[in-house]
This record gives C-alpha cells, sequence and structure tokens, in this order.
C-alpha cells in the first residue's frame, strides 16, 4: 500500500520481527467477544476498562504470529503466556497512551472501483430532483459506468489504491469492494479482478462482489425489453464469466422499482448461488420494493441500504434470525443523509425486533462520496438513534458477518486474526462523538503495524 505511513515493530535477541505483540497501556480494551450482536446484545461490547492503564489489571491484547492469543488483565495474560511457553522476551510492545483498543473496523458496503466524480448531482438534488430522475437523464450510476469503461486499469488501480489508504486512516482493516460501474462483461471483470489484487497486495483485506446488476446499461435502455434483455445477459453471459474467473465472493443486485424487480432480482441471485456465488442484496432504499423478504427468502449474506423495508419485510428478517440464519441488516445511514432524505433507516426498529444491524459507508462517487466509517458511525448515532456501542458492534463483529466472516474478524478473541485499531479516545463511546475527527493512532493488520501516528 503506498502513500500511507508503515512501521514494522522489531525486536527481540536477534533484532528479526518479532513474532509476538502485546498492546499495553490502554485505558479501554472492547472486544467484541461472543459472536454476532442483535436485540438486547447489539450494544454488548465487551468492554475491558481500568482507571490505571499502566497497573497490573489494566487490560492488554497479545498476538503471536499474526493471531491473537490472550486478552485480559495484564498480569494474568503474562501469566498465562509463560504457562503456555511463549516466550515474553519475544513480544514486542505497543503502548496505547490511555487509548482505546478496538477490533479493526470492517466496512461491508463499498463501491470502491469507478473513475469521475459526480459533485453536479449535489445541486440537482438541491433543485428537486430524485435518485431516479437523475438516472432517467443519463446521470447518477450511468454517467459513472461511461467514465469507468474508459479508465485503464493502471488507473482504477491507483484509485483503489488512494482511497483504501484514506479507510486505512480510518481503522478500517477490512474492505467488501463492489464491482458495477461496468455493466458488461469486460469491466465488471476487470473490476472484480482490479479489487482482488488490492486484496492480494495489502495491506488490507479487499472483498470482491460483483454487481453487474446495479443498473441497466445504456446499450440496453433503448429496446423496448431493454431490463429483461439485460437480465437475460446478466443469466447467460455475464455471471458464468464471473464464476468462472472465480474471484468475487459475492453476487449483489439493486433490487428497486425503475431498476430490477424483485422477480428479476431472484432470479440472478439463485442463478448466483448456483454457481457458488453467495447472495447479497440492495433492497428498500428507495421505496418499499419486496427486498427484505427477497434476502430472507434466498438466504442473503445481508441485505443492504433498508431505508424503507415493509413491516411485512422487518418482520422476516426477525424471524430468520431468530431462527438462527440471520440476515444481516446493512444500513448506510451518510447515503440517506447526502441524498437530502427527511427519513432514514428504521435502526430501531430492526434492532428491537431481534435483526442484527451493521453499518457501512456505501462510499461511491454520487450518493455517499466519503470513505470514513467513524464518519458513518456518527450518522448512525445521530440520525438513527443507534447508540455508540451499538454503532461499535455494527462496524466489527455485525459488519464481519455481513460478509461471512465472522469466524475470523469482527472481534478480539483469542485464534482469531490480528486486526486491531488503537485510538487516541480513553473510551470507544467517543468515536462517533467527535464526527470528521482524526481519531486513529494504529492499525494492526494480523499482528503488522500498518498505521502508526505516534
Amino acid at each position: 500500500m503506498s502513500g500511507g505511513p508503515f512501521r514494522v515493530i522489531e525486536g527481540g535477541r536477534t533484532g528479526e520481527p518479532t513474532p509476538g505483540l502485546l498492546i499495553i497501556g490502554a485505558a479501554e480494551v472492547v472486544t467484541m467477544a461472543g459472536g454476532v450482536r442483535r436485540g438486547p446484545t447489539q450494544g454488548d461490547v465487551g468492554r475491558l476498562s481500568v482507571s490505571d492503564p499502566h497497573g497490573p489489571d489494566a487490560p492488554v491484547v497479545a498476538c503471536w504470529e499474526g493471531r491473537i492469543v490472550a486478552v485480559g488483565p495484564r498480569a494474568a495474560v503474562e501469566g498465562t503466556l509463560e504457562a503456555e511457553d511463549y516466550p515474553l522476551a519475544r513480544f514486542a510492545r505497543i503502548d496505547a497512551n490511555g487509548g482505546t483498543v478496538t477490533p479493526g473496523l470492517v466496512d461491508p458496503h463499498t463501491h470502491l472501483l469507478f473513475a469521475g466524480s459526480r459533485e453536479g448531482e449535489l445541486v440537482m438534488r438541491q433543485r428537486g430532483a430524485s435518485y431516479l430522475d437523475i438516472l432517467a437523464a443519463g446521470g447518477g450510476i450511468l454517467s459513472t459506468v461511461e467514465a469507468t469503461r474508459a479508465a485503464s486499469e493502471t488507473e482504477l488501480l491507483a484509485h483503489g489504491r488512494r482511497w483504501l489508504d484514506e479507510m486505512l486512516g480510518h481503522g478500517v482493516t477490512t474492505v467488501e469492494a463492489k464491482s458495477g460501474y461496468g455493466l458488461d462483461r469486460e469491466t465488471e471483470l476487470k473490476l472484480v479482478e482490479i479489487a482482488y489484487r488490492l486484496g492480494r497486495e495489502g495491506p488490507l483485506d479487499v472483498v470482491p462482489t460483483w454487481l453487474g446488476a446495479h443498473a441497466v446499461p445504456p446499450e440496453y435502455r433503448a429496446r423496448p425489453d431493454g431490463v429483461e434483455a439485460y437480465v437475460r445477459s446478466i443469466l447467460d453471459d455475464q455471471l458464468p464469466a464471473i464464476a468462472a474467473h472465480g474471484r468475487a465472493r459475492f453476487a449483489d443486485v439493486f433490487c428497486e422499482a425503475g431498476v430490477f424487480t424483485a422477480d428479476q432480482s431472484r432470479r440472478i441471485l439463485e442463478a448466483a448461488r448456483a454457481l457458488g456465488i453467495e447472495p447479497r442484496l440492495h433492497a428498500d432504499e428507495l421505496a418499499p420494493s419486496g427486498g427484505a423478504e427477497l434476502a430472507v427468502e434466498v438466504g442473503a449474506a445481508s441485505a443492504d441500504h433498508l431505508a424503507t423495508p415493509s413491516s411485512e419485510g422487518v418482520a422476516a428478517m426477525a424471524a430468520a434470525a431468530e431462527a438462527g440464519e440471520p440476515v444481516v441488516a446493512t444500513l448506510l445511514p451518510v447515503t440517506t443523509w447526502f441524498l437530502l432524505k427527511d427519513h432514514h433507516a428504521p435502526a430501531r426498529d430492526l434492532i428491537d425486533a431481534g435483526v442484527p444491524v451493521a453499518i457501512g459507508t456505501d462510499f461511491n462517487p454520487g450518493t455517499s462520496p466519503t470513505a470514513s466509517l467513524p464518519l458513518a458511525m456518527s450518522f448512525a448515532c445521530i440520525n438513527l438513534g443507534m447508540s455508540p456501542e451499538e454503532v461499535l458492534s455494527a462496524v466489527t463483529i455485525n459488519a464481519a458477518r455481513a460478509l461471512l466472516m465472522d469466524d475470523e474478524i469482527g472481534s478480539l478473541e483469542a485464534g482469531k486474526a490480528a486486526d486491531i485499531a488503537i485510538w487516541r479516545t480513553p473510551t470507544a463511546t467517543q468515536i462517533p462523538y467527535w464526527p470528521g475527527a482524526d481519531l486513529v493512532r494504529t492499525v494492526i493488520k494480523r499482528g503488522r503495524v500498518i498505521l502508526d501516528r505516534p
């Protein structure tokens, strides 16, 4: 990853990189241990805190060879390490200096790769144009498609690196990245491949999602059967090519009036699953479209946006969660704010119904041009009525679940990847309290420091 400060901590007797890392001096450690949060547990963050960050009872996090091996009071953890034959001399120390330690943040919904920008649409919206009005006029997604199709692979790689650096600076260690600005086989394959390559080069993990069903491309829109013809091309050509390519973990569809119907979305997602690609869904963003219900029907990992779900959709998601087959509600509060909406996703209804809620940025060039997940956390508190603790669950363990990665990331528990953020605040409650503030001090990915701001 170019462009960001990078420091590998070294130590031990030989000067070689140490296999161990011990984070000390934290006023608070938030573990998120115990799995996905929903209902009353959405705000249970597993907080370990003390008044003396350097006392024997202060919480520490011990990592070995990229994995967490212990979390708890310092004296107890060091005793456990010695008893289990971990040499304490081989643990480099990081002093959190009275800050907060959390799992590395997970952004479960981004449109990372695109070309061009759409700042003119803000003025159009201020003058009364709706999202679908702008799309029908050839703007919105379609203007980004034109720019992205014309962009080179080198340009898109540089763009992706630039914004991943930005996300890293906000404490993010894993990012979902959708395609969807190609809407043809060649460009969609290129976008998925670039997302995969960015994840391989690191330091952030990038999870590629195919979103070829993001809109109907220009070459189909003049046809009387344009939407259905494009759906057929997806089923017969684009999806099989994506599956053969083998890079996309998920398939997504923009299920919305004026885009793809619930029936068309079902056909696409069922075909994707038959090809071994897990479904997720843009659902009920602009109007109730049956998206929440469909997400449950097809067993999607996540139903995203949900600004206007029906009561039946919320009930279906609640029933799925109660049955142990949760569809995560991934809410995108910056988007409704940036679209100048006077209503937002019903986070309280979803939480009260027992649906696990995640929060993402929806980073994209038109309706959520921010790469800051902490800013989205602030908006989730202000506009969605979530508590800071509920929001922290939503960007760690629940966001990891939305990517089907909660067995690997999203919490600080023995055996999981050592993906960790250290914040310049004495408590995690302050992270969303300071909107837009630069609060991250250190980011660790699989036990290696990838960002350090002493």
